[in-house]
C-alpha cells in the first residue's frame, strides 16, 4: 500500500504544483509513483503530457479523476504504487477535503512570509479536523534572511512541523518542469537537485 502525500496550499505562487512534479520525478527513480491532479488549473496534467512526449526514463502513473469518483481512484492508486502524490485545489472544497482525508502526509509549501503562513491556515485546520499529519516546507526561499528566521521561530512557537530542508528560489525547478521532468533528472549535480534530494530524505524520514 502506498504512502499518500497531498500537496496543498491556498496561496498562489508557493510552488505547489512544481514541488509535486519534482518530488514525483525524484521518487520515481526507485519507487512506483502515481500522480493525481485535482487542481482545476491542470498544470500537472500538462507537465505529464510533456513527460510522455519526451519519453522520460522513469515512468509515473497519472490520473486527473475528481468529484464523486475521487475516493475510489485514490484507493486504486494506493494499492498499485509505493507513493501517491496529490496536487490539490487551491481552496478548501469537497475534493480538497477528500485529498486531505486520504493523505498520510499533508505537505504545505510556503514562502517564508506571513501571508503564506496565513494562507496555510485553512489547510492546517482541515488536516487537524481530519486527524492527518500536516508538515510545512519552505519553498522558493532565500538562503537566509531575518524574515525567514522570524518565520521559523513563529512556526516553532506554534508547534507546527517544518521540514529541515528548504528549497531555494532556483530557476532549475521551473526549467525542469517546462520539460516534463524533475530537476534531479535534468541537472542531477545542481544545487537545486541537492536541495530536492535532501528534502526527499526528510520526507522518507517522516514516512517511516
Amino acid at each position: 500500500m502506498a504512502i499518500v502525500i497531498t500537496v496543498a496550499q491556498q496561496k498562489g505562487g508557493a510552488g505547489k504544483t512544481t514541488l509535486a512534479a519534482n518530488l514525483a520525478a525524484a521518487f520515481a527513480a526507485t519507487l512506483r509513483v502515481a500522480l493525481l491532479d485535482i487542481d482545476p488549473q491542470r498544470s500537472l496534467s500538462r507537465w505529464h503530457q510533456l513527460r510522455l512526449a519526451g519519453k522520460a526514463a522513469n515512468a509515473i502513473s497519472f490520473s486527473d479523476v475528481s468529484g464523486w469518483r475521487l475516493p475510489a481512484e485514490v484507493e486504486k492508486l494506493r494499492r498499485a504504487h509505493d507513493i501517491v502524490l496529490i496536487d490539490s485545489p487551491p481552496h478548501v472544497d469537497t475534493d480538497a477535503r477528500v485529498a486531505v482525508r486520504a493523505a498520510d502526509i499533508v505537505l504545505i509549501p510556503l514562502q517564508p512570509s506571513p501571508p503564506d503562513l496565513w494562507a496555510a491556515e485553512g489547510t492546517l485546520k482541515l488536516a487537524a479536523a481530519e486527524h492527518r499529519r500536516a508538515i510545512l516546507v519552505f519553498n522558493r526561499a532565500p538562503t537566509q534572511s531575518r524574515l525567514r528566521e522570524g518565520m521559523q521561530k513563529e512556526i516553532t512557537s506554534r508547534k507546527l512541523a517544518l521540514l529541515p530542508t528548504a528549497l531555494g528560489n532556483r530557476i532549475g525547478f521551473a526549467s525542469a518542469f517546462a520539460e516534463g521532468r524533475g530537476v534531479t533528472e535534468v541537472a542531477p549535480r545542481s544545487v537545486a537537485a541537492r536541495e530536492l534530494n535532501a528534502l526527499l530524505a526528510d520526507l522518507k524520514g517522516v514516512m517511516q
